[in-house]
């Protein structure tokens, strides 16, 4: 899926919020692919940081989401405004900052979408969660003897003991059953 965004500078709080929410919804395609011009150029993605609370929202939507942002060269009056995300490693290539297009005050963004990104067969067994018995998770993890076996320990250390059993539970098999799939149906 592909896609093209225009975010209007200083867009108040509730249009963002129902964008956040469109993109985390069109994020979960297998390969997607974002252009536009977003208007944040206090955003330093060298780092991922921003000073202003609203991009500090958009960096956390990004993040969110598992947006890879790939243009690295200012688009517009030494700003980077123009941006390209993509939520799939090599999905994206050879991404060009430069030219003009008639009279615009902007530089043309190129890049390649590359076709058959990560096809093929996982040798990874992974979890498939869709087919889960948590009624059975929930039982066996119940049986655990909590606030005695916690009595005494700190958070951290509650965590780990939770975590191990939690786990260990998982891999007697109720939870989810493994499967080998392809690559791309893989979270990327």
């Amino acid at each position: 899926m592909s896609d093209v965004c225009y975010r209007p500078p200083n867009e108040d709080k509730e249009a963002d919020d129902i964008f956040y929410k469109q993109l985390g919804e069109v994020s979960q395609s297998v390969a997607l692919v974002l252009v536009g011009d977003f208007n944040l150029p206090e955003v330093c993605w060298k780092y991922n940081t921003a000073e202003r609370k609203q991009s500090r929202r958009f960096l956390e939507c990004v993040e969110d989401n598992f947006l890879t942002q790939l243009v690295r060269e200012p688009t517009r009056e030494g700003a980077l405004l123009d941006l390209l995300f993509a939520n799939t490693e090599g999905l994206v290539g050879d991404v060009m900052v430069g030219g003009r297009l008639g009279p615009s005050d902007y530089e043309m963004i190129e890049f390649l979408i590359l076709g058959e990104v990560r096809r093929g067969v996982s040798r990874t067994a992974t979890l498939d969660f869709r087919r889960a018995g948590f009624g059975l998770f929930r039982t066996l993890v119940g049986r655990v003897p909590q606030e005695a076996v916690l009595r005494g320990k700190g958070v951290s250390e509650g965590w780990t003991f939770f975590k191990k059993k939690a786990l260990k539970v998982q891999e007697q098999g109720p939870c989810a059953k493994r499967r080998v799939g392809r690559e791309e149906d893989r979270p990327g």
